[in-house]
């Protein structure tokens, strides 16, 4: 098996990766993504960002990549290859696995950020191997992927794993999704943020800020972060009682304060449990690069299914 390029496309920004066969990254590097100048211009800057990764491994590797994948935001249907929507990007209905495709004349990969990153921590990170696996992303918002037998779960129509728009507090705050009371309103790293700037006076201070007052003993930071654990631990209860995952793998900016968040956190799903099996909650090992090495992981597994396809064709 070639290498193969690794593409994670966030809101701002771009990383990207050539993989080799054993998971070595031969060749990193950053764009951004352009988003001041529309969505037409970020689909141009993943097209062109690929294309000198393609150009790169030709001239320094000896040969063009094998596949490609690629991780987006948004809503992702994987299956048909297309970019649904991204509010962050700006964009709709775009068939980027075929443009990519027919720019880098390989086969391509598309998949969900979130999920993707989920990916590379169900092989190679946290939920290694776990036979089933859920990871959670604590960031602006929150979303999650479920893992299963070394594959993520993407649902009928792209859907699945949107734990940040599980209800927890009924008539709770209006979520942009249209809901009230949405996990993500009140656990992502953008929520606790939101909630301890209000507190402590200081329209700067930040989830980070919170966590290290807590740790002070600061009575208002724990008052907000414990809202912010209780709420959490009714989202993944809901998980855990819907999935029953062997592990579940927390990752994303808020997962940062370490045990800070874990303690709390794996007490107050103790506590809400009861016929349930208790999955081990463990943070996330592969930080920002899950995203890219799950990409990698896509592209590679195109290959094996591709190669897989041919052997067994008469």
């Amino acid at each position: 098996m070639r290498h193969v390029i690794a593409l994670d496309v966030g809101g701002t920004g771009m990383k990207a990766a050539l993989v080799g066969p054993d998971g070595e990254l031969l060749h990193q590097d950053r764009r951004a993504t352009g988003r001041e100048r529309g969505p037409d211009a970020v689909v141009a800057a993943i097209l062109d960002f690929a294309a000198e990764l393609r150009a790169y491994g030709e001239q320094h590797l000896g040969e063009p990549p094998a596949a490609a994948g690629v991780a987006v935001p948004g809503i992702v249907d994987e299956r048909a290859g297309v970019a649904v929507y991204a509010a962050n990007l700006g964009w709709r209905d775009v068939p980027l696995r075929a443009l990519l495709a027919d720019r880098l004349s390989i086969p391509v990969a598309l998949g969900h950020d979130v999920r993707t990153g989920g990916l590379a921590e169900g092989r190679l990170g946290a939920g290694r191997g776990a036979d089933r696996f859920f990871f959670v992303a604590l960031g602006t918002g929150i979303a999650g992927g479920f893992g299963l037998d070394g594959r993520v779960e993407s649902g009928a129509h792209g859907f699945a794993g949107e734990i940040g728009h599980i209800v927890v507090r009924p008539q709770g705050a209006p979520c942009p999704c249209g809901q009230r009371g949405c996990l993500e309103r009140y656990a992502s790293a953008a929520a606790v943020s939101e909630a301890w700037a209000k507190a402590c006076g200081d329209p700067d201070a930040d989830a980070a800020d919170c966590a290290k007052a807590v740790t002070s003993g600061d009575p208002n930071a724990v008052r907000v972060w414990g809202e912010a654990v209780a709420a959490l631990a009714d989202g993944l209860v809901t998980a855990v009682t819907l999935l029953d995952p062997r592990v579940l793998i927390i990752g994303g900016g808020l997962a940062e304060a370490g045990d800070v968040l874990f303690e709390p956190v794996r007490d107050a799903v103790r506590a809400r449990v009861t016929f349930q099996k208790l999955p081990s909650i463990v943070p996330a090992e592969l930080g920002d690069t899950a995203g890219c090495l799950g990409a990698g992981l896509l592209a590679q597994d195109l290959l094996t299914t591709t190669t897989t396809t041919a052997e067994v064709t008469p």
